[in-house]
């Protein structure tokens, strides 16, 4: 019968040649070299932002401190979605693995059981997540606190092509796997959670024909709230629909996604079936590969970006750091006006924290340092923070001086105002003035007026 002779002949693949000039992946031009900036930033860092950092113990409160090793990483894209999607053969696709030994398995059944991340080296070869997170120059060091159950699932890929010399890819299990978190042996949400954290980009990925979104993706989108202009929706394999079929499905999806998803303009959703082979005939060809190469501008933007990006995200938590130090500073200074000779220093304090409001705490910050008020942490955060950092572990920020060494409030200032744009500014960031503005993120120290005329 006719259909043996189809399938004995593979099916024939696309030319990559648009994959090849998107990401620029044949020109000999050395990638910039921002080895002086990097440097530059882990200065400013290490002299202007870390000993606040350290002195009010930032890292309790929000778990997340930055390694050298993270200041100097490349850009890295995380793929989450259901099992059996299609992560897996994006990945294969993008970096031309597929029929060579190191391609990702992949498959109709749940086949990536670990967190695989694709990075590059000079030669092909496999690395154990042990090995990974004991190398402190790598950036995954700080996994090691999710123990070693979770480090047996974590595995590295090193693979010699161009485009990881400048961006790292990070493959994750599928997440409507119904297995309990305990099944796992270990937390997965946390540590989905950490790599969204970090990620410059995160491709959610669907299969058309199993749209189910269920409590898992909800959970998900939960975690990636705040992280919405990294996000891109890709309906992947849109070529195994016929058009109508196609129009009702993105339909459904952006119906579904929208509850979950509260910003102002909606996702950028890419439609198209991301791998090798030819799309199959009678499907929208055009359509699909032009978002194909619309999606690889996006990577090759974020890839432009890296260092503009690095910058900001060090900003971000120098400021971040700032409002976490003013606060702590004002919640010491409360106590020390309540303190009395015979006053109970426990039974104070435990007041001041059960009600910060009525003691002006979250107020007065915004009053006298022009902090955003979207920027404040949340004040149940500081009940736990306090119940295990004794106040009087921490000393005033205004003793916080040395005489050769300055205030350390006045170099964080200084770092953000002054120091981190500057860095910005000498990489040619004439094109987004904007987004260092003062007025938006109130890095000054005095209110400003914004409706006197100039």
């Amino acid at each position: 019968p006719p259909e043996e002779v189809e399938d004995a002949s593979e099916p024939t693949k696309r030319d990559r040649s648009h994959l090849e000039n998107t990401l620029k992946l044949n020109e000999d031009k050395p990638a910039d070299d921002f080895s002086g900036v990097l440097q530059r930033l882990r200065k400013i860092y290490h002299a202007s932002i870390k000993p606040l950092e350290q002195s009010y113990r930032y890292n309790e409160l929000r778990q997340h401190e930055i390694t050298d090793g993270e200041i100097t990483s490349k850009p890295m894209v995380l793929f989450l979605g259901p099992w059996s999607v299609g992560k897996s053969s994006m990945i294969n696709y993008l970096l031309g693995l597929d029929d060579t030994p190191y391609q990702l398995y992949t498959g109709a059944e749940p086949t990536t059981s670990e967190f695989t991340v694709i990075m590059h080296g000079p030669k092909l070869k496999t690395i154990e997540g042990i090995v990974m997170a004991a190398d402190s120059a790598r950036s995954f060091s700080p996994l090691e606190k999710f123990g070693q159950n979770f480090l047996e699932k974590l595995i590295g890929i090193e693979v010699p092509h161009k485009l990881l010399e400048r961006v790292t890819f990070v493959d994750t299990p599928g997440i409507i796997e119904n297995r309990k978190q305990q099944e796992r042996g270990y937390p997965f949400n946390d540590v989905c959670q950490w790599f969204i954290d970090r990620a410059d980009l995160i491709f959610v990925v669907f299969d058309p024909t199993k749209l189910d979104v269920g409590l898992e993706l909800e959970m998900l989108f939960r975690q990636l709230k705040g992280r919405e202009s990294q996000i891109r929706i890709i309906l992947n394999k849109a070529d195994s629909l016929a058009t109508q079929e196609l129009m009702r499905v993105y339909g459904a999806l952006f119906w579904s996604l929208a509850p979950l998803i509260n910003v102002t303009e909606p996702p950028r959703v890419y439609v198209s079936s991301f791998w090798p082979h030819e799309y199959n005939p009678d499907t929208h060809k055009d359509l699909f590969l032009r978002e194909e190469i619309s999606l690889l501008e996006d990577l090759n933007q974020v890839i432009e970006n890296r260092m503009e990006n690095k910058i900001a995200f060090i900003r971000q938590h120098a400021i971040r750091v700032r409002i976490h130090a003013l606060l702590v500073d004002r919640y010491l200074q409360t106590y020390k006006d309540k303190m009395t000779f015979f006053s109970d220093g426990d039974l104070v304090f435990r007041d001041i924290v059960e009600d910060p409001d009525k003691f002006f705490i979250f107020k007065s910050i915004l009053a006298k340092t022009n902090v955003s008020k979207f920027d404040l942490p949340n004040r149940e955060a500081y009940k736990d923070f306090f119940g295990i950092n004794p106040i009087t572990s921490f000393k005033l920020l205004s003793q916080q001086c040395s005489y050769m060494g300055g205030c350390f409030l006045d170099k964080i200032e200084k770092a953000i105002t002054r120091e981190l744009p500057d860095l910005l500014g000498s990489i040619g960031l004439g094109k987004k003035p904007n987004v260092l503005s003062c007025d938006v993120t109130g890095c000054g120290e005095t209110p400003k007026n914004r409706y006197k005329k100039p």
